[in-house]
C-alpha cells in the first residue's frame, strides 16, 4: 500500500471498529461475551506445536491418562507424578478424547478458562455496575497481551487464575445479595464449588488466595457478619466432600502421598530457595504492567494531580442492585494487592502466576475511560477502540513471532518415529526427557531415561531430572525401570540380543556415549538428534565406558 494512503486505511480502520463497537454495545448478552471472546482466543491456538517444557510436559500427562484408562493417577514416563492436583489432567484428557492429539485440544482447557474469566466478570459488572462499565472492562480484559499469552498456554496457570476469580467473584456475589436481603445460598454454594475446583486444580492456593481476596475487603468495610456469613457450614462439608476422595484414595494407593502432596508441595516449596527463576520482590509489578500494553499506559490518570479518579458512585434508582463504586473498587484493590503479594513472598516467581491481577486491572484500566466519558472528552471511544486494536495487533505478532522464530518442539524427530519404528522397540533418552514424543510419537510404553541418577545434588534441582526422581519414590523398584545409569545403557545395547533402540541426545553430547561413534542421528531437530541402534548390531564402542552425564 502506499505510505501516504496508511494512514487514511489507518482511519478507516479505526471508523470500522468503532461501529463494530457501537453495534456490539445493543447486545448485552452473557452470550455474545462468551462467543466473541472464545472465538478471539481460540483461533490461533492450532498453529504452533505444544512448547516445551511446560506445554508439553502437563498434556503428556493427560494424555497418559486417557490412553492407560485410570484417570486417577496422574502419571509421568509411566511413575506417579503427584506435583500438581488432577483437574487439569481430567479436563484436558476429555478434550484429547473429542478433539484428537493436537495442539488446538491440548490448549482447550485455557481457552475455556480465559473465556469463562471474561464472562463472568462481564456479568458481575453488568449486575453491580454500570452497563458501560462492564463492556469495556470485558473488552480491554479480553484484548490483553497477557490474557491472551495465558489463554495459548497448556499449563495450569490460566486455569487456576480463572478459578481463584471467579470465586472471589460468586463470595463478592453472595456478600452483596445478603446485604440486598436477597437469597444468597445459590451465590455461597457456587463459591465453595469453585474453590474446590480450585483446590483440585492448584492446591490450597484455589482456596487461600480467593479468601484472602474476600477476608481484606470485608475487613475493609468492617463487615463482620458477612465474613461469617462466608463461612456457611454446608459450603465447607460439601467442599471437604468434594476434595477429600482424590486424596485418600491416592493415599491408600501410594504411602507417603499427603506428606509429600500437602506437607512439602504446599509448604516447605512455597518458602524454599533452591528452585529455578529467582527474582526480586518487586518482579511483577513490571511484568504486568508491560504485559498488558498499551492498556496500561492509561494507568497514569490514576496519578491526576486532581485527586482521586473518580468521585464516590451513587447507585441509580433505575438499578437498585447497582453497589457503592467505593465498595467495588475496594473489592478490586483487595483483589490485585493479595494476588501480587502473596506471590511476591516467595523467591522464585513464574509469570504466570500473576494472571488472577488481570480482572481488577482491567477495572482500573476502565475506570480512565469512564472518567473521560464522564467528562465529555472528545474521542473517548475512538481512544477505547484504538488501543484495543493494538493489543490484538501485539497478540497477533507474538503468534506470528512463534511460526517465524520456531521454539523448541521434538515433534519432528516424534514423526520419525512414527513412520520407522516397530512394536518391540526401545525409545532411550540420554540427559533430557523430551515430555511431547509419548505424544507426538503415541509411544505408550515408559522411555529409559539415562543421566546421573546416583547425583546427590539431584535432589536440591527443580528441573525434569528432579520431577522423574521425586515420582520414582512411588513406584515398587523406585524407578529402576526407567531410570538408568550410562553404565546400563551401555551394557544393554551391546548385548548381542538387544532390541532396536532409539535414542534420543543433544546433538553436542553424543560423544559422551560410544556406542553413537561414528554414526550419524537418522534425524534431528535444532539442538537435538534422533539415533537409531538396530536389533542385534553391535556398535562400535562397546567395551569402552562411557562419559558422565554434564552437570
Amino acid at each position: 500500500m502506499n505510505a501516504r494512503r496508511w494512514p487514511g486505511a489507518a482511519h478507516r480502520i479505526v471508523d470500522q471498529a468503532v461501529c463494530a463497537w457501537q453495534c456490539l454495545q445493543r447486545r448485552s448478552a452473557w452470550g455474545w461475551v462468551a462467543l466473541c471472546a472464545f472465538v478471539w482466543l481460540a483461533a490461533t491456538t492450532w498453529m504452533y506445536p505444544l512448547l516445551l517444557p511446560d506445554e508439553g510436559r502437563y498434556v503428556g500427562v493427560a494424555w497418559h491418562m486417557l490412553v492407560s484408562g485410570d484417570f486417577l493417577t496422574p502419571r509421568l514416563d509411566g511413575m506417579p507424578f503427584f506435583h500438581k492436583p488432577p483437574l487439569f489432567y481430567w479436563l484436558t484428557a476429555g478434550s484429547l478424547a473429542v478433539f484428537g492429539d493436537n495442539a488446538w485440544a491440548g490448549r482447550l482447557v485455557s481457552v475455556l478458562s480465559a473465556t469463562a474469566m471474561v464472562t463472568a466478570f462481564y456479568v458481575f459488572l453488568r449486575r453491580y455496575a454500570p452497563l458501560g462499565a462492564a463492556r469495556r472492562t470485558a473488552l480491554i480484559l479480553a484484548v490483553q497481551p497477557f490474557l491472551f499469552g495465558a489463554a495459548h498456554y497448556a499449563n495450569l496457570d490460566m486455569l487456576v487464575a480463572a478459578l481463584i476469580s471467579l470465586t472471589v467473584l460468586a463470595g463478592a456475589d453472595a456478600v452483596f445479595r445478603h446485604e440486598q436481603a436477597r437469597p444468597d445460598r445459590l451465590a455461597l454454594l457456587l463459591m465453595y464449588v469453585l474453590a474446590a475446583a480450585g483446590f483440585l486444580a492448584k492446591g490450597l492456593i484455589g482456596v487461600v488466595l480467593p479468601g484472602g481476596v474476600l477476608f481484606f475487603w470485608l475487613l475493609g468495610r468492617r463487615q463482620y457478619r458477612a465474613m461469617g456469613r462466608l463461612l456457611w457450614w454446608p459450603g465447607i462439608l460439601l467442599f471437604l466432600l468434594l476434595i477429600t476422595p482424590w486424596m485418600v484414595v491416592m493415599q491408600l494407593r501410594f504411602p507417603g502421598f499427603f506428606d509429600y502432596y500437602i506437607v512439602y508441595q504446599h509448604f516447605q516449596r512455597f518458602l524454599e530457595t533452591g528452585f529455578n527463576n529467582p527474582h526480586p520482590f518487586w518482579f511483577y509489578v513490571p511484568v504486568v504492567l508491560g504485559l498488558t500494553l498499551p492498556w496500561s499506559v492509561q494507568l497514569w490518570r490514576w496519578f491526576y494531580p486532581h485527586g482521586p479518579l473518580l468521585p464516590v458512585f451513587v447507585p441509580p434508582t433505575q438499578n437498585p442492585r447497582q453497589v457503592d463504586r467505593g465498595v467495588l473498587r475496594g473489592l478490586m484493590l483487595a483483589w490485585l494487592a493479595v494476588v501480587l503479594v502473596f506471590f511476591s513472598i516467595p523467591a522464585s516467581k513464574l509469570v504466570g502466576y500473576v494472571i488472577a491481577v488481570l480482572p481488577p486491572l482491567a477495572w482500573f484500566i476502565q475506570e480512565t475511560f469512564e472518567q473521560r466519558e464522564e467528562e465529555t472528552a472528545p474521542g473517548v471511544t475512538r481512544s477505547l477502540v484504538r488501543h484495543a486494536l493494538g493489543a490484538a495487533l501485539i497478540c497477533l505478532a507474538a503468534v506470528a513471532a512463534l511460526l517465524v522464530f520456531p521454539q523448541r518442539s521434538s515433534r519432528p524427530l516424534a514423526q520419525v518415529l512414527v513412520q520407522s519404528a516397530q512394536p518391540g522397540d526401545q525409545l532411550v533418552m540420554f540427559n533430557q526427557y523430551a515430555y511431547d514424543v509419548p505424544l507426538y510419537a503415541n509411544w505408550r510404553k515408559p522411555v529409559i531415561v539415562v543421566t546421573n541418577w546416583d547425583d546427590p545434588r539431584l535432589m536440591h534441582g527443580d528441573d525434569w531430572r528432579r520431577e522423574l526422581a521425586d515420582a520414582a519414590l512411588f513406584t515398587a523398584d523406585k524407578g529402576a525401570d526407567v531410570l538408568w545409569l550410562p553404565q546400563r545403557l551401555q551394557a544393554f545395547v551391546c548385548e548381542p540380543a538387544h532390541p532396536t533402540v532409539w535414542l534420543m541426545a543433544w546433538l553436542d553430547e553424543a560423544d559422551r556415549l560410544p556406542v553413537l561413534a561414528g554414526q550419524a542421528p537418522v534425524a534431528q531437530a535444532r539442538k537435538m538428534g534422533l539415533w537409531k541402534l538396530p536389533a542385534g548390531d553391535l556398535p562400535s564402542g562397546c567395551g569402552e565406558t562411557p562419559s558422565s552425564a554434564p552437570e
